[in-house]
């Protein structure tokens, strides 16, 4: 019976890379990297010092129709005991807007630090147990000076106008 097994999924394994082709192997990269976490979480856990970990990754479709992945969450601890995290990100445009949604919960709004260029946003929070840093790469090109930021129940959300709008086409009538 293994030797069917084998056999079945180096077939759907032959499958599957003449259909798709090898554009796929970041997700064997993305799975070694999940159970490298993993198998470090029991080793924690069999030492008693066990940490929440939050990991995962998100996937899109490109402009270029090519897959975009990006991880977040839990980084190395760092500096006096502190772990500095990559907060989940959310990034939605509209036809004027680009709007940004991150989750960083157990800081305050003092605690925030925005940095707006035309093409990335940097955010950091320093709180008393927590710590966050992502550099968010935007969709396209943001005016920073327009940029209006709430922070509320562990939510961030800041909203940029686009630089060039797209502009709306006048429907023209066939006769």
């Amino acid at each position: 019976m293994v030797w069917w097994r084998r056999r079945k999924d180096r077939e759907w394994d032959d499958f599957f890379e003449e259909f798709f082709g090898r554009e796929f192997e970041v997700f064997d990269e993305i799975f070694e990297r999940m159970m490298r976490d993993i198998e470090e979480m029991f080793r924690m856990a069999e030492k008693g010092e066990i940490k929440p970990i939050v990991r995962g990754f998100s996937i899109r479709i490109g402009p270029d129709g090519k897959p975009e992945i990006k991880e977040f969450g839990t980084k190395q601890p760092i500096v006096e005991g502190v772990e500095e995290r990559r907060p989940l990100i959310d990034v939605i445009e509209t036809d004027d807007e680009v709007q940004v949604i991150a989750e960083m919960p157990g800081v305050k709004k003092e605690d925030i630090d925005l940095n707006a260029t035309e093409k990335t946003l940097e955010i950091r929070a320093e709180g008393e147990n927590r710590r966050y840093h992502e550099i968010v790469e935007l969709p396209c090109e943001v005016i920073p000076e327009s940029a209006k930021a709430r922070y509320n129940n562990g939510v961030l959300e800041v909203v940029f106008k686009k630089k060039y709008p797209e502009k709306k086409g006048k429907k023209i009538k066939v006769e």
